[in-house]
């Protein structure tokens, strides 16, 4: 995934209205059969559709159906609000449906167990990329730039990174992600869940992307730490990190077929910039099972390259032809240095174990540690109810 050049935005002034803007005026039907009907609307009169610029905070009514016909993008100093036991549909037109939260900007998303927050295709036989994803944009740091300046993402041009750590994009619990990943080229795709310089602040915990055409979640730098993740059949990467990204990941539960890519692909930096800051992607990861269809049908279940680093504990691993890739001389030197180390790792049905590409001498248990030990996460537990299994 990548990332275009620093600039600027400019939100358009609005009260639930808007003028002209980069990507599409607020739509907010009202509950008539005849406007709704418009254009090949909904006919149930409680349908609301979004899209446009919010430059006010926007709660949901969980009385009422929403559906996403375009992109939602929260401004500055607003919160979108979105109670527990809501499915919110977006419209299967791809790349520019979707939801994004902008620097300064919250989402309040906050679902439970028995009523989670769903984010779907409205199509009758929905597929992979049906629609764009949940975009989440902080001012935590990241490497592709120094000091406050800030990137830009590669769905709408919206700003992000910068210096404060602790940042706080708001919150989401028991929320689930699906058919989303539509991609606008070869350079701009849509993930499930994309976390764009996100801050230690923000609270994210039991979030699922199932199904969809690109990465399930991608971390393009910032802090943010996550808990019960589970990504099932992304096309791409399941999970996916670059841009110094130094948050943790707890309780990891990854499901590939054997057409998907990697469950994790890691870069320390963005090879289409550069490593502005010197800083190296480190991240935290426990308690992560990674689940294949077997060592003569899926590849690689992780690729560390770009020089990343990481802290892994309690990995478990089945079903791959290579268990662990490391490419790239950095990322080789922080074998050596131990700031990229496995402690307690579990092959199962796992042909190569450690595949070094790196150019730097070292051996399997300078890597990894434990072996035999790793018993991964308890998805059959903490995944009941909310969650796709398969």
């Amino acid at each position: 995934m990548k990332k275009q050049l620093i600039l600027g935005i400019a939100l358009v002034s609005m009260i639930f209205s808007c003028s002209t803007d980069d990507t599409a005026d607020i739509i907010i039907n009202d509950n008539s059969v005849t406007n709704n009907t418009s254009g090949g609307g909904s006919t149930d009169p409680q349908t609301i559709f979004l899209s446009g610029t919010y430059t006010e905070d926007l709660t949901l009514d969980a009385n009422i159906t929403y559906k996403l016909n375009g992109s939602l993008i929260m401004a500055s100093g607003t919160t979108l609000t979105i109670p527990a036991c809501m499915t919110i549909e977006a419209l299967a037109s791809g790349s520019n449906v979707y939801i994004a939260i902008s620097q300064g900007a919250k989402i309040i998303a906050n679902g439970t167990a028995d009523c989670p927050i769903v984010f779907t295709s409205d199509a009758t036989n929905p597929q992979a990329g049906d629609w764009g994803g949940l975009i989440l944009l902080g001012n935590a740091p990241i490497n592709s730039v120094t000091g406050t300046a800030t990137a830009t993402s590669e769905i709408a041009s919206l700003p992000y990174g910068g210096n404060v750590a602790d940042d706080n994009s708001g919150s989401l619990n028991y929320v689930r992600v699906e058919y989303s990943g539509g991609a606008a080229d070869g350079q701009s795709e849509n993930n499930g869940f994309s976390f764009y310089g996100v801050g230690s602040g923000t609270v994210v915990n039991y979030i699922q992307a199932y199904a969809g055409k690109d990465d399930g979640i991608e971390f393009f730098g910032g802090t943010v730490n996550a808990s019960y993740v589970s990504v099932i059949n992304a096309e791409d990467d399941s999970v996916d990190w670059t841009e110094g990204y130094s948050g943790t990941l707890t309780h990891v539960y990854i499901s590939n077929r054997a057409s998907d890519d990697k469950a994790i692909e890691a870069d320390g930096y963005n090879t289409d910039f550069s490593n502005a800051t010197g800083i190296f992607s480190k991240p935290t990861l426990n308690n992560v099972t990674i689940v294949g269809e077997g060592s003569t049908n899926s590849s690689e279940a992780v690729r560390l390259r770009a020089g990343t680093q990481g802290i892994f504990s309690n990995i478990h691993i089945t079903g791959y032809a290579e268990g662990f890739d490391l490419d790239d001389e950095d990322t080789g030197n922080g074998v050596v240095s131990d700031d990229l180390q496995v402690t307690g790792v579990t092959f199962v049905d796992v042909t190569t174990k450690m595949k070094n590409d790196t150019t730097v001498i070292f051996t399997d248990s300078d890597f990894y540690t434990g072996e035999g030990s790793a018993t991964g996460t308890d998805y059959a537990t903490w995944g009941a109810n909310w969650t796709f299994s398969n």
